[in-house]
């Protein structure tokens, strides 16, 4: 099993570069895990605390849950991944079953973070994006997809998500092997990490 983290700021374009990897892999070779579904359940705490989280910091994710998922798939078991919404800011009773594959991708932008789940990852990618642009992507996911309005979003963005991302995501970039700019589309890199797995496989 080759296991493969994929890690950047808020907007960066994680999920466009996962697409483009899995995109010419057989559909039952590869699986995706991302660290969104792993946030720690909340069912202890009401509607505006839950809204108060700061879903930006290490704090917010439950990195034993994800450890133990992966070990349980490269040990040939399937898992129950939680799903998350963002709507309600907590666990919903619904689980993805997932099973071992040849290929896993681990998204998310705190991934690389945990030392632990860190040294899981054959190969480290970091997706960079300017600050703008993410902040200009992550303004229409919240708004679009996530019921916010525009006053919200860029108070979060402000007191929240780029302290955090200067703290905790962009020196992360350090652990990467691999260094993807998404300001455009990146094609070269790409083919290198398709050529990396095809080798692997």
């Amino acid at each position: 099993m080759l296991i493969i983290g994929i890690a950047g700021g808020t907007g960066s374009g994680k999920t466009t570069v996962v697409n483009q990897i899995i995109k010419q892999l057989p559909t039952d070779e590869v699986c995706v895990i991302s660290q969104d579904s792993y946030y720690n359940a909340t069912d202890n705490m009401p509607y505006e605390e839950r809204a108060k989280i700061n879903f930006d910091h290490p704090r917010a994710i439950d990195f034993n849950l994800i450890i133990n998922h992966l070990k349980a798939l490269k040990a040939g078991n399937t898992i129950d991944q939680p799903v998350y919404s963002f709507v309600t800011h907590n666990r919903t009773k619904d689980t993805i079953k997932t099973h071992p594959r040849k290929v896993v991708i681990v998204e998310g932008i705190l991934i690389l973070n945990n030392k632990e789940l860190r040294d899981l990852f054959d190969i480290k990618i970091f997706v960079h994006a300017e600050t703008d642009e993410r902040l200009i992507r992550r303004l229409k996911r919240d708004i679009t997809e996530r019921g916010r309005d525009m006053d919200e979003v860029l108070s979060r963005y402000q007191t929240t998500l780029k302290p955090m991302h200067q703290e905790f995501i962009e020196p992360t970039k350090n652990f990467a092997d691999l260094i993807i700019p998404n300001d455009r589309y990146n094609n070269v890199a790409i083919d290198i990490v398709r050529t990396v797995i095809n080798e692997r496989l």
